[in-house]
């Protein structure tokens, strides 16, 4: 199953998203009632946790939907076109946005460092204010005024955590999915705030860190897959397109650090709830390798198999 939050005649709708259009989630319920002579009622709808795995109390009904609704022929009157909607950020508010850093060997490689194994090391994990760098699918990225020149694309596998937890092994990680879906990880690349300042010992990686924080750096969507559509996180293809140009083409199978280590790890210190998104780093073919960046009027395509495509322009600051 997918699902997205989307806007409509100034509405905030759920819906079954099918890439180029959505069902609304009311509209699906009330064919699927006349067609199974059933009740459910998918009315409340301010929250999409409610149906997503393992905690919604909708979660179970949701799946029944969805596997009819791709069974059968559906109504044309039933679809909304994504073109005439606004897609949404699946979580509206999350508690948490984290992600990471260096969790492909290619990618780490490729900026110049040596190839890492899972058995030597740890995952490095920040985060990202998740009001202001979230940015929903089709809405530009804005390139910064402190530093232009630099902006890089990061394309990423996300997970929603569905059900709060600590210490949490990573035999049993995957019960906690709520869903996955695709980030952007918009990344400035040679932000170095006061260029007449002393140096620090930490600055470099400071300066690394604060270029993960611009407004927009998030894009997020364009829905959620729960995994009843992905059951293995690891077996995923990754492309990234920059004006129709491939520039990232690699699978999830390349992590060092699976999803469920990476579920394992972070809740070792810090309690994960129902709506935290954890985006789980980069492969190679990012624009610093080859002094490619992001510059107003370009368009970014992220695409993930069994979520969909996260589009994005690009336009300056005002």
């Amino acid at each position: 199953m997918r699902i997205s939050r989307y806007e409509q005649d100034n509405q905030i709708k759920l819906g079954f998203y099918f890439d180029s259009y959505v069902v609304e989630l009311a509209a699906a319920t009330e064919a699927y009632n006349e067609a199974n002579g059933t009740a459910i009622d998918f009315s409340d709808t301010s929250c999409i946790l409610t149906y997503l795995p393992p905690c919604g109390s909708n979660a179970s009904d949701a799946e029944s939907v969805a596997s009819w609704l791709a069974e059968s022929e559906i109504n044309d009157t039933l679809k909304t076109c994504c073109d005439t909607i606004q897609l949404l950020v699946p979580i509206a508010r999350p508690n948490k946005l984290f992600l990471l850093a260096g969790n492909y060997s290619a990618h780490v490689q490729e900026g110049g460092e040596q190839a890492i194994e899972r058995a030597e090391t740890f995952p490095y994990v920040f985060m990202k204010p998740p009001t202001t760098t979230l940015t929903n699918p089709g809405q530009p990225i804005q390139i910064p005024k402190v530093n232009p020149n630099e902006v890089d694309w990061e394309l990423e596998l996300a997970i929603v955590i569905g059900k709060r937890g600590k210490h949490i092994s990573e035999a049993e990680a995957l019960d906690y999915v709520a869903g996955y879906t695709v980030v952007n990880d918009i990344s400035d690349r040679a932000y170095h705030p006061f260029p007449n300042r002393k140096e620090r010992s930490r600055d470099a990686f400071f300066d690394w860190m604060h270029g993960k924080w611009h407004d927009s750096f998030c894009p997020c969507g364009p829905c959620i897959a729960t995994p009843t559509s992905i059951p293995d996180p690891q077996a995923l293809e990754l492309k990234l397109s920059l004006n129709d140009e491939l520039r990232q083409d690699s699978t999830t199978a390349l992590q060092v650090f699976p999803v469920a280590a990476v579920i394992e790890f972070i809740s070792q210190s810090v309690t994960l709830e129902p709506g935290d998104i954890i985006s789980t780093g980069t492969p190679d073919g990012v624009g610093k390798t080859t002094g490619t960046f992001i510059k107003a009027g370009d368009t970014l395509h992220a695409s993930i198999s069994e979520i969909g495509t996260l589009s994005s322009p690009a336009v300056n600051e005002e």
